[in-house]
């Protein structure tokens, strides 16, 4: 039987304030698994903790607790040389976020994979002119048609952005406070109330 293409079991990440008595300033929790090849789309609030979700993904942050499997290999055990081949995060301008090393990688796994798996973009930078959202949303289509997982993080702040995410996309997340909602489609999206909150006009 295959393994999902993602699952993130019991993921948990927690910042604290102080060394002496420390308190906690913020938790991220998820708990979800995407079976099959998607796109799936990523909103919230700014400091929700969307980036942070997915650092956590892609191994480039450590979580307190819990896993992310990819393919069912923990991307947190994998070389951090090779956890790309499993997940890759683009930030905004498509930059790739880089990995902090923790452990020399002759005590972590191989990745067992040759191209990215999981795609994460991280608010890209939508060019309105000469085509190219649609050539956009064509190379997202292909890395699902090639059996990738596509995640699509946008802060709306436009509506095309609204439309972009209805159009492309098969599932939603929402994130606010570190905690998620899903969604099976654009409607039952945004007929949450946070959502309905969150973007405001945007709806109208």
């Amino acid at each position: 039987m295959n393994e999902p293409i993602l699952r993130v079991d019991g993921l948990r990440k927690s910042y604290y304030r102080g060394l002496i008595g420390r308190s906690e300033t913020f938790r991220l929790e998820a708990n979800f698994t995407v079976e099959a090849p998607a796109i799936v789309g990523v909103m919230g609030p700014n400091g929700s903790g969307k980036t942070t979700l997915f650092e956590l993904i892609t191994g480039s942050n450590s979580p307190s607790a819990g896993r992310v499997l990819c393919r069912g290999r923990d991307i947190h055990r994998v070389r951090h040389d090779e956890r790309d081949r499993l997940a890759i995060h683009y930030h905004q301008s498509y930059q790739v976020r880089h990995f902090r090393r923790t452990r020399p990688a002759f005590m972590m796994d191989r990745a067992g994979s040759d191209y990215p798996i999981v795609h994460l973009f991280d608010e890209p930078q939508f060019n309105t002119q000469d085509g190219y959202i649609g050539f956009m949303l064509d190379f997202f289509r292909r890395l699902r048609s090639e059996g990738r997982l596509v995640f699509l993080c946008l802060h709306p702040n436009e509506r095309f952005h609204l439309e972009i995410l209805r159009e492309i996309c098969e599932r939603f997340v929402f994130v606010q406070r570190g905690r998620l909602a899903h969604a099976a489609s654009f409607e039952d999206l945004t007929a949450l109330p946070p959502v309905r909150d969150y973007l405001g006009t945007l709806l109208r």
